[in-house]
């Protein structure tokens, strides 16, 4: 509820604000009084991801909606969530995509990429006191991604923090074999 008011009184002073500033941004040229700029710039604020990287609005809105959902091993409502789960669930509403229900069964639906190689929609994997993938969530931009954490619930965190520095293992990219076999019609 605060989550939307808060969204929601934003918007209003961002679009206020706007309707007085007849001009365009010198840096990307985006009208001040589009409605997809604006919510460009707050995703951009409360996810500390670049302007540049909210590219896909649907996804940071579907993130924003989530974030706080507590963690629940199995779960797939927002009365808890595990991270295959929630990343399943983004792909289902978001791009349209069916993907598998763990971690390491959609590991085998991608194109491993390392770090320096993720664009906003990728999946980032963790092996977390594991030899085998634990983790999974959603790659928003600028070493930022989504997912749901076992202590925290749905949060965004930094691929470089520590803790997920040491048990990354690989980025991915979903093949588009799989985008074609199980995308939903």
């Amino acid at each position: 509820m605060i989550k939307k008011f808060l969204f929601s009184t934003l918007i209003a002073i961002c679009t206020f604000s706007a309707a007085f500033a007849q001009t365009k941004t010198k840096e990307s040229g985006k009208d001040l009084n589009d409605p997809d700029n604006l919510a460009s710039q707050y995703f951009s604020q409360v996810m500390g991801v670049a302007v540049d990287a909210t590219s896909n609005l649907k996804l940071y809105k579907f993130v924003y909606e989530w974030i706080g959902t507590p963690y629940s091993y199995g779960g797939s409502s927002k009365r808890g969530i595990d991270c295959s789960a929630f990343t399943k669930a983004i792909y289902d509403k978001v791009f349209n995509t069916t993907i598998r229900r763990n971690s390491r069964d959609i590991f085998s639906m991608v194109d491993p990429l390392s770090k320096e190689d993720l664009k906003e929609g990728d999946l980032v994997f963790f092996k977390i006191k594991s030899r085998s993938i634990s983790h999974i969530g959603i790659y928003l931009g600028d070493n930022r991604f989504a997912h749901a954490s076992s202590s925290r619930g749905v949060v965004i965190s930094n691929l470089n923090e520590p803790y997920y520095s040491r048990y990354f293992y690989k980025g991915g990219r979903i093949l588009e074999s799989f985008k074609k076999e199980f995308t939903v019609e």
